[in-house]
């Protein structure tokens, strides 16, 4: 307890007697977790939901079975909960959210007195790419069949996020090979240095360097496989010839972000029904533009759910010919701006000798006051969806590196927000 000490004074009172600061005493205070958060917090909201769904993928991964050795594992339903609260919450850093779990009452109460470090939370985020779009898959199910939303009506939206990788890691196919080559020397020389008997590194030093030297020989050798990738995507030979990669990501690209400038980042696209505003599809490319992006989002989204929307909007990025006779020919309805014609006495919107009877009708149609209305639903959904990731599920700059991963973060982001839909929609 705090001490009681005087303090001089004049009268014949004498000194004051009072309590003052004892930091060093220790103290032992009951505390109750479930006590920790109101009846109506997310946390809670977002644990109801979790308990409620399907998470036997996760634990079908789990090594520690019955009596075998091994350390238990940490319970999937709360690794879940975990990130989708911390997602809901902008939290993107593995680090921050082990932090958080120690000092908020919130994500104490989430993991319900488990201890988590940033290595499982971390692991856990990008390791269960399929059991994670399972999820995704489950909750919109659910969804569909309560009826709160309903696929009629969809669009389609590419959002250029920032890669974990500078613009000064990108090298071209000469400055590559030489890399390679001194990555090799390299492992090579620690390797040699560790078989040296007057070493004074440790074991575990010898260890970590070894590794740090494979790391980045892997880095390096696949930034040298992905060149031809890299090639295939410029249209004129003398940029062919300049293509470059990252030896820190190599599956990321330079893109024209939203503010104009280039920066190496990732292509999230997005598809979303307009009734209910519910993310139907997640797909992460490394394609600087959106123009070959319709027709692989509605094979996706139509595998996800079980069928095809019957309007489909997109703005002028997408815009190909073929993707549109394509869609038609699904019975699928496109509403999609027709590209200005160099001259102004040309209408846009009269049909061309050499279209398709699909793509014909499709400048007829948006030439018209009912096509032009519905088209007004496109910004309306797909902009507010993109802003709310970005602004405010951390979708703003990727924290791992690859294609892979970057889709479990933009799969993450999805379910969280389909996830905060449904409460919504159903509050």
């Amino acid at each position: 307890m705090a001490d009681e000490a005087g303090v001089e004074g004049s009268g014949a009172r004498g000194a004051p007697r009072i309590v003052t600061a004892n930091r060093a005493q220790l103290q032992l205070r009951p505390q109750d977790l479930e006590s920790l958060l109101p009846a109506d917090h997310r946390a809670r909201a977002l644990w109801m939901v979790v308990d409620r769904l399907d998470l036997s993928r996760f634990y079908a991964a789990i090594q520690a079975r019955g009596s075998d050795p091994g350390r238990p594992a940490i319970d999937p339903k709360v690794l879940v909960a975990l990130w989708l609260y911390a997602t809901s919450e902008g939290v993107g850093s593995a680090r921050e959210l082990a932090r958080l779990c120690e000092r908020h009452d919130a994500y104490r109460w989430l993991c319900g007195g488990v201890r988590v470090n940033h290595h499982t939370l971390s692991d856990f985020r990008v390791e269960h790419g399929a059991a994670l779009d399972a999820l995704l898959t489950q909750v919109l199910g659910v969804m569909l069949h309560q009826g709160l939303v309903r696929l009629e009506r969809v669009t389609q939206d590419g959002m250029r996020v920032r890669a974990s990788a500078g613009a000064a890691s990108f090298r071209r196919e000469a400055t590559l090979r030489r890399c390679v080559e001194a990555a090799r020397e390299q492992v090579a020389a620690v390797k040699e240095a560790g078989e040296r008997p007057a070493d004074p590194r440790t074991a575990r030093q010898q260890a970590a360097a070894a590794r740090a030297a494979r790391e980045r020989e892997k880095r390096v050798t696949r930034a040298l496989a992905e060149l031809p990738a890299a090639r295939d995507a410029k249209r004129e030979d003398a940029a062919k010839a300049k293509a470059r990669v990252s030896m820190t990501d190599p599956d990321a690209r330079v893109m024209k972000m939203a503010d104009g400038g280039y920066r190496p980042a990732y292509n999230v696209q997005l598809a979303t029904a307009v009734e209910g505003r519910v993310i139907v599809g997640v797909q992460v490319t490394n394609a600087g533009t959106d123009l070959a992006q319709l027709t692989p989002m509605r094979a996706a989204v139509e595998q996800r759910t079980g069928q095809q929307p019957r309007e489909y909007l997109v703005d002028g990025g997408f815009v190909q010919l073929e993707s549109i006779a394509a869609a038609a020919a699904d019975g699928v309805t496109v509403y999609a701006p027709v590209r200005k014609p160099p001259r102004a006495d040309i209408d846009p919107h009269v049909a061309k000798p050499t279209d398709a009877p699909a793509v014909a009708a499709w400048r007829v149609r948006m030439g018209t006051e009912d096509a032009k209305t519905i088209y007004k639903d496109r910004a309306a959904v797909a902009e507010t969806v993109n802003a709310d990731l970005r602004a405010h599920r951390g979708l703003n700059r990727l924290p791992v590196r690859g294609l892979a991963k970057v889709q479990c973060i933009a799969v993450w982001a999805a379910l969280t927000y389909n996830v905060l839909r449904w409460l919504a929609l159903t509050a």
